[in-house]
């Protein structure tokens, strides 16, 4: 089959649904390739490229009319025409509020595969434009901020004085605000996050930042899909409540809050008016219709007291290279999953969910919206301390119950011990009794040390243990050799587990710092 790649025809679009190094692995599943003349100029991906990797090189006419077509945004009614029935449309399509072009391709017999409808469960991520082009969007908006934005974002401390870090407040914990908070965090601001959604708070104060806390009404029960809803009327006071008083003590504001392509409003021209002099609010949710009131979509514009408001609606295509090879790496992945044999024949099943909701148009047939799937995006602990009945007042009898038996238990064993050595002592010869008390003291000391050492240390503090496994090597080496045949056997045993130990613990040091590396 024939795969076609369209030059985007959106006004102020850099991106390409493909790049030379996606073209190569689209090859390799067995489909050719034909590429529409100047379809990644913008991304500066010239069309020698393309056919370097084994593509053609076409008109409009000939990238619309292929069996494949895969495009960044929806087509327009004139690239609808040039689609033959029968052929495949992978794209952006916007389902829940284009159900006009839904019909239109329905229509027209093309199969419609809309890669922002992707459901959200864990082997669907590959897949999911939202989420790359989201992670891409959340980490350009803090750049533009800094743009617009009178200061640094880190402290400084110097001769002439000391300045602060910018305060950063992010709306929303979904992909685009993770990232966010992550650039802001990193640049050395003080990042605050709001999520409506509870389970999101684990999430932000993992990339960095402090979780705002909220009264029980702002917040939504567990979310099903992984999505924030749409709030109640109760929710959206409460919430509002809670980003006036952050937005008037924050330098940057960054809101990324949409609910189905649709953006919620969470910061009003009043809330702007309290805000500080020469503070940013960054609009993510700019192509909705923007959270903020007075953003303009596309542009930015400076309030009479003083604040920026960034409502750029094209932030991935300000950074095309790097959104056009996520883009179409997603797009490799789903040709992947719908190409089995990898003999360039795409064979769709729609008794698999994924493949299922991202169809939304087949056979003539309109199948949006698809079936729901239900995911939990709460941990799977949550579910297990909910299932609890428990009083909070019988919950801490037992808690209490259980540290006094296990107390009793390691008193016995205690008293055991001591009375076992009670015994031997008179018997054990003085080096012996002085080598013992300190491999004793030393198992003390490491338990306690080990067990009260966080869990996310234990991989570097393993590290900093082949320091001790190399003492005991050398002294297991020192002790090969001697006159007693039981010594000889434990100081062979002993530098045997120590080198394992060593070399494990050097081993899993080695693949941990190559996740920090940029060429990993």
């Amino acid at each position: 089959m024939l795969i076609g790649v369209p030059k985007e025809t959106r006004p102020g679009e850099r991106l390409v649904a493909a790049t030379p190094k996606t073209v190569a692995q689209l090859r390799k599943l067995g489909y050719d390739v034909v590429v529409e003349s100047g379809a990644g100029a913008g991304a500066s991906f010239s069309d020698a490229a393309f056919v370097a990797e084994g593509a053609t090189i076409g008109d409009a006419a000939a990238a619309w009319g292929a069996d494949v077509v895969t495009a960044v945004n929806p087509p327009a009614d004139e690239d609808v025409a040039r689609l033959r029935e029968g052929s495949y449309l992978v794209a952006q399509l916007a389902p829940h509020s284009r159900a006009d072009l839904v019909s239109s391709l329905a229509a027209k017999g093309v199969t419609a595969l809309a890669l922002d409808a992707v459901p959200r469960i864990s082997r669907a991520q590959a897949l999911d434009v939202l989420s790359s082009m989201s992670n891409v969007a959340g980490y350009r908006a803090v750049i533009e901020a800094a743009e617009a934005y009178g200061g640094m974002f880190t402290g400084q401390v110097t001769a002439a004085g000391k300045t602060p870090p910018a305060t950063v407040f992010v709306i929303g914990a979904g992909v685009a605000g993770l990232a966010a908070i992550g650039a802001a965090a990193s640049l050395g601001a003080q990042v605050r996050g709001f999520d409506v959604r509870p389970e999101a708070g684990e999430q932000v104060e993992s990339m960095g930042a402090k979780f705002v806390t909220a009264s029980a009404d702002a917040m939504q029960e567990k979310s099903s899909t992984g999505y924030a809803a749409a709030l109640s009327e109760a929710q959206e006071k409460a919430t509002l409540a809670l980003y006036a008083e952050e937005s008037s003590k924050a330098d940057i504001v960054i809101t990324t809050a949409l609910v189905r392509g649709k953006a919620v409003r969470t910061i009003t021209a009043e809330m702007v008016a309290n805000m500080k002099p020469g503070s940013v609010i960054v609009d993510l949710a700019a192509t909705g219709g923007g959270n903020c009131e007075l953003t303009v979509p596309g542009s930015t514009v400076v309030t009479d007291n003083g604040v920026t408001i960034v409502g750029y609606t094209d932030l991935t295509s300000r950074l095309p290279q790097q959104s056009s090879q996520l883009f179409g790496t997603n797009v490799v992945n789903f040709l992947k999953l719908v190409t089995p044999a990898k003999d360039g024949n795409l064979v769709l099943d729609l008794d698999d969910p994924v493949q299922r909701g991202m169809t939304v148009a087949r056979a003539g047939e309109v199948l949006w919206p698809p079936p729901p799937i239900s995911v939990s995006a709460a941990p799977a602990a949550a579910a297990a301390v909910s299932s609890d009945t428990r009083s909070p007042e019988q919950k801490a009898a037992d808690e209490a119950a259980a540290k006094a038996a296990k107390a009793r238990r390691n008193n016995q064993l205690m008293v055991v011990a001591g009375v076992i050595l009670a015994v031997l002592l008179p018997f054990t010869h003085i080096e012996t009794l002085v080598t013992f008390t300190v491999f004793v003291l030393a198992v003390f000391v490491g338990y306690y040390v080990i067990s009260n050492v966080s869990h996310s240390l234990h991989t570097p503090l393993m590290s900093q243990t082949n320091a001790i496994s190399g003492i005991i090597l050398v002294g297991s080496l020192l002790q090969i050799g001697n006159d007693h045949l039981l010594v000889t056997i434990l100081a062979v045993v002993s530098a045997a587990i120590a080198s394992i130990n060593v070399f494990g613990g050097f081993l899993v040091t080695y693949r941990m710092l190559g996740m920090f590396r940029k060429d990993a």
